[in-house]
């Protein structure tokens, strides 16, 4: 699985994207928000990748953000322990999407990848294109 979000603004009208690959099989998802930041939209599409898997599965789940990588990977912990508060006692930015994302990846065994984004990855490179679809579709409904 690659994701990928995008963000026109910061904050701005945002997208998100999904390249699924098993086998043969190929899934693509998108989507996006009218006011949003880009972070946001990263951790929306980790969030929408595992939520259309239908049972457990085993992912490796390819990020070009470092701040879903760092957060997954390091932050996570405390910020449960402090009660979804920063080592600096304050709140801790989109815990909503965390706690959404923490509940996804507890139903799945997943390896963290971290790729550099716009560098010939070809998974990547999909999920951007998908992101900027997201975008495109956010900017089509308003008219």
């Amino acid at each position: 699985m690659w994701t990928d979000g995008a963000c026109k603004g910061n904050p701005g009208v945002g997208g998100w994207g999904v390249w699924m690959r098993s086998g043969t099989h190929e899934r693509e998802l998108f989507g996006g928000e009218e006011d949003t930041t880009n972070n946001r939209m990263e951790l929306t599409a980790v969030i929408e990748g595992l939520r259309a898997l239908k049972r457990p599965c085993t992912v490796q789940l390819n990020i070009d953000s470092q701040y879903v990588m760092k957060g997954m990977t390091s932050w996570l912990a405390g910020w449960k322990r402090n009660g979804w508060r920063t080592a600096d006692k304050k709140p801790v930015k989109n815990a909503e999407l965390w706690q959404a994302l923490d509940t996804e990846v507890a139903r799945h065994t997943i390896t963290w990848q971290w790729v550099k984004g716009h560098a010939g990855d070809v998974g990547n490179e999909r999920a951007d294109e998908l992101a900027n679809r997201g975008v495109d579709q956010v900017r089509e409904r308003r008219g």
